[in-house]
């Protein structure tokens, strides 16, 4: 491919090729590699020589196993096709390159069948501590380790089950705003769930309590926060509270939550459905996350 094409480059919010694949209506795309410029295989370089310390001092240690099988390059963007044809063998997920946001119902079925939704772009050198929307770094750096331990990857099915557990015990509900309330209120108890474990989430470990939330593991500053801090208030993971508990995006999460085990994960996750068919997430307490229109309407739809 010509220089002058490669130069253009895959940064975030400034990314011809997946701007013009969304203003398409497509959704999966291909991850384009040689459109990547040397500052994107810099940003990755850099974003990842800092981590690493702080990997190898507060990641769970699955994290750690997961970055060695996956042999997760450090001077360049990987490439999917090379992460898949490492991961899928170990627990049959793949990472799903897409342009942009994708609908709740439709990421929720995605981790059901094993595709984990994940952005191509990279952030801007100038924006290496804080990006309000995921990038390579944080969905494959962040999350896709973890997709080699097997408890957790069939945890993320389960999340999928969940879902599809949504619209099924709600498409009965002929009063279409008694519809609309309760999966609002679903999909805000799940959000929450999923925001303050696979995203946020501690655990115990051998060492002491450790990290295993994408969102911590992809953050230079708040990693060490979330373990460190005496401000961040750490609790065993109770479902009333987790379900009910406002999650805000925009400063370090005072208070997060700690899990025993994966496989203790995914007990909760079962628990999650069990109390979803039996209406006790119908009615949850107000606050964040806002659930947002498209995914009330991915929910709505695959009824």
């Amino acid at each position: 491919m010509p220089e002058s094409v490669a130069a253009i480059g895959l940064t975030t919010g400034h990314a011809p090729f997946v701007e013009e694949a969304r203003n398409r209506g497509e959704l999966y795309i291909t991850q384009a590699y040689d459109l990547y410029s040397e500052e994107n295989h810099e940003a990755w370089r850099r974003l990842y020589g800092r981590m690493l310390p702080r990997w190898e001092r507060y990641a769970n240690p699955r994290f750690l196993a997961g970055i060695e099988a996956l042999d997760l390059p450090r001077e360049r963007v990987p490439r999917l096709a090379d992460i898949n044809r490492r991961l899928q063998p170990l627990t049959g997920f793949q990472a799903k390159p897409v342009s942009g946001y994708v609908p709740g119902f439709l990421f929720f079925d995605c981790l059901r069948r094993r595709e984990f939704p994940t952005t191509i772009t990279i952030r801007s050198a100038d924006r290496m501590d804080y990006l309000p929307e995921p990038d390579i770094f944080h969905d494959v750096a962040g999350h896709v380790p973890m997709h080699t331990e097997k408890a957790f990857a069939d945890t993320l099915v389960r999340f999928g089950d969940c879902a599809h557990t949504a619209v099924e015990i709600t498409a009965g509900v002929r009063d279409r705003q008694e519809r609309v309330r309760r999966l609002t209120n679903i999909i805000k108890a799940m959000s929450r769930f999923f925001w303050f474990t696979v995203e946020f989430g501690l655990m115990r470990g051998p060492r002491g309590t450790c990290a295993y939330g994408s969102g911590l593991l992809s953050s230079y500053g708040e990693l060490e926060h979330a373990i460190d801090s005496e401000e961040v208030q750490r609790f065993p993971l109770q479902m009333e509270w987790v379900i009910n508990q406002g999650a805000e995006i925009d400063h370090y999460q005072p208070l997060l939550f700690i899990i025993e085990s994966f496989d203790h994960l995914f007990t909760l996750v079962d628990r999650l459905e069990g109390w979803m068919r039996s209406g006790k997430l119908d009615n949850v307490a107000p606050g964040l996350p806002e659930i947002h229109e498209a995914d009330l309407r991915s929910f709505l739809d695959a009824a």
